[in-house]
């Protein structure tokens, strides 16, 4: 069997690449690895790593597509091989490169082809120059007789957790999604080995992208961004925390604790409207069903009179079922109270 050997630093830890490789335009592997680590550091910065990576990298798409004179997604275009719910799909694959630091909320695109063809993504035409197809050849449509074909395209350049601003629909636009980020996948594992009598660790970690960055790339922009983000100057000076400047602005907050967050729902209860819904309207756990049923609470009414510490004292009850409660309940009158602000 052979074993592969890695030259790893004696002091300084450093990244390094141990592999790279390109299967297609649209599939990008590298393997890199990060030693000497303490013991747990490598699970520590691998965690983040992996979040980071598939959260926060910016990634451009075509987020609608809109075809002339279309009644409806699943129609047929004469003259047209595919479907239109096919070539909006094709659509939805094309993979495209933008780097571009300060985006508009969209660009346009648009497909103009003519005639007995193939139509792929080297037939769109943005007009901005700082967007690029990573795969010309991704198939769009084909034209089967001597005809025209006109598709418009909305392309945004988002984090992949990134809330879209919606986009003004008109008649034959197609929502198509929004993966934004350029990651298909990352895994991390660890290798412990022993040198001077210490144990150390090394990190791997592996990234697979859509070609619209290299792997190389996408570790090095979430290696700076984390590095920023750490960076951020920390105040412990209570003057000036309470001094507040025009680039501070106050942001409520949601309350912390699971007995305030109880408290707060308990206080917007209304009688009327809390007695005529029953808990198993709820899709509370079987556990906590039989808890509150054990002592006679069978309306929403009857469980907002009782108190955070009588919920804790019911039979059986630990933590994470009067959490479950709160959650339920709260989920069900709508995120930040809403719905119990109108009552």
């Amino acid at each position: 069997m052979m074993y592969e050997r890695l030259r790893v630093s004696t002091h300084e830890t450093q990244w390094r690449c141990a592999e790279l490789r390109e299967d297609n335009a649209r599939l990008h592997y590298g393997r890199f690895f990060l030693a000497p680590l303490l013991v747990g550091q490598a699970d520590l910065i691998g965690t983040v790593m992996r979040k980071a990576l598939l959260a926060e990298l910016e990634g451009t798409c075509i987020t609608y597509v809109k075809l002339l004179d279309v009644p409806y997604e699943f129609s047929r275009i004469e003259g047209v091989k595919e479907s239109v719910y096919d070539i909006v799909m094709n659509c939805k694959k094309i993979v495209l490169r933008s780097m571009i630091d300060n985006p508009p909320n969209f660009w346009k695109g648009r497909v103009r082809a003519k005639g007995r063809t193939i139509v792929t993504a080297k037939d769109i035409t943005f007009n901005h120059v700082g967007i690029e197809v990573v795969d010309n050849n991704q198939h769009v449509a084909t034209l089967e007789k001597e005809m025209s074909l006109y598709i418009d395209l909305i392309v945004e350049k988002k984090r992949a957790l990134d809330r879209k601003i919606p986009y003004t629909l008109q008649e034959g636009s197609y929502p198509i999604g929004d993966t934004f980020s350029p990651i298909l996948n990352v895994n991390y594992s660890i290798h412990s080995y022993i040198r001077e009598n210490e144990k150390k660790e090394t990190l791997f970690l592996e990234i697979w992208t859509n070609g619209s960055l290299t792997p190389v790339e996408a570790l090095g922009i979430i290696s700076k961004k984390l590095a920023k983000l750490l960076r951020a100057p920390f105040y412990v000076n209570e003057e000036e925390d309470n001094k507040l400047t025009n680039k501070d602005h106050w942001i409520p907050l949601n309350p912390f604790t699971l007995h305030h967050r109880w408290e707060i729902i308990r206080q917007k209860k209304t009688t009327i409207m809390t007695k005529a819904i029953f808990i198993d309207q709820f899709q509370l756990t079987s556990k906590v069903y039989s808890g509150l049923k054990k002592v006679n609470i069978d309306t929403l009414f009857k469980l907002l009179n009782m108190s955070y510490e009588n919920l804790m004292k019911i039979e059986y009850f630990g933590l994470e079922d009067v959490k479950h409660i709160i959650l339920t309940i709260e989920d069900y009158f709508g995120t930040n109270f809403d719905l119990l602000q109108d009552l």
